[in-house]
């Protein structure tokens, strides 16, 4: 049986080709172009089951296309991986406050990139098939239609901050780690700094607005929702 389609975007004809050939290599269907602007049309025409993005791109850069892609219903649920030379703190905790489900800094490991890929695809399918409406406090998660509602207003969330919500509600009372809650929605092997989980955090209290005060800071732990 056929594995999902892939596509890759970067503008680096050599990058295009090593990652397309460990893909391929794996079963899955690639597609491949190198601009921004092509990536927007092809992610809307073919609706991949998830966009290997490089962040250094003509034209429209990769995070640019990230937040075009996250900010629209037809492809927001896609994940995205991204792919980039850069590997400074802020690069990453950029991609994350779009909604980048992961990244990979070049040069890496073919073997370490598509298990990557198999986590992230495998973890988009559970959180597929787990339909289950949290109700809690005032606040209602619809994974379903993926939205989230706050005294019945609806609440604009990026897709990591969707996640987070949801791993926290479904477990009041639980306190996670910053690197359970990555676990939880990226695997064990997805590489990122305190700060990152933080940034989510703080951006997810402040959307979530009365309801913000129900995730909760364990010093020197992580988080919890309260029970």
């Amino acid at each position: 049986m056929a594995k999902e389609t892939i596509l890759v975007v970067d503008d680096e004809e050599d990058i295009q080709e090593l990652v397309k050939l460990n893909l391929v290599r794996e079963g899955y269907s690639v597609l491949t172009c190198g601009t921004g602007e092509k990536a927007l049309e092809m992610a809307h025409s073919e609706l991949p089951a998830l966009i290997v993005l490089d962040l250094m791109l003509p034209g429209i850069d990769g995070l640019e296309v990230c937040k075009k892609l996250k900010a629209d219903p037809k492809t927001e649920n896609i994940p995205i991986v991204m792919l980039t030379a850069k590997g400074e703190e802020s690069d990453i905790i950029t991609g994350l406050e779009l909604g980048a489900d992961d990244y990979v800094t070049k040069p890496f490991s073919g073997k370490v990139f598509v298990a990557r890929i198999r986590r992230l695809l495998r973890r988009a399918t559970t959180r597929a098939s787990d339909k289950r409406t949290v109700r809690i406090h005032e606040l209602t998660i619809d994974p379903a239609r993926h939205e989230v509602k706050v005294q019945n207003e609806l609440v604009e969330l990026t897709l990591t901050e969707f996640n987070i919500l949801q791993t926290l509600a479904r477990r009041p009372g639980f306190v996670f780690t910053r690197y359970q809650i990555v676990d939880s929605i990226h695997g064990s092997d997805y590489l990122v700094t305190d700060r990152a989980v933080d940034v989510q955090i703080v951006s997810l209290r402040k959307k979530l607005g009365p309801c913000g005060k129900y995730i909760e800071t364990v010093r020197g732990v992580g988080y919890r929702f309260q029970d």
